[in-house]
């Protein structure tokens, strides 16, 4: 019925879901924040890369001495976690 509490809070997210949400935004931060205090600490050089996926094309974008290594694994983690999507909704929808 119209006007009835669902029980969602922001974003019309479950509060499970949400809390998620709010725990990788968290990570995202303290990673950042490990990468800047071990630059100023340590120094020298880094390397960083990601991969982006628009529609099922994936962008590989990467620059710096260990670049090879880090687009190999965040390729490899992000197909495993599509398949760990694709996986997850078969089951709910069968």
């Amino acid at each position: 019925m119209m006007g009835e509490e669902t029980g969602d809070t922001s974003f019309g997210l479950s509060g499970r879901l949400f809390s998620f949400f709010l725990l990788g935004i968290a990570l995202v931060f303290v990673g950042v924040a490990v990468l800047v205090v071990s630059a100023v600490v340590l120094g020298g050089s880094g390397s960083v890369c990601g991969v982006i996926f628009i529609g099922p094309i994936p962008i590989v974008f990467g620059a710096g001495p260990e670049s090879t290594w880090l687009i190999l694994i965040s390729l490899i983690v992000a197909t495993l976690s599509i398949a760990v999507f694709v996986l997850s909704r078969r089951r709910r929808s069968g």
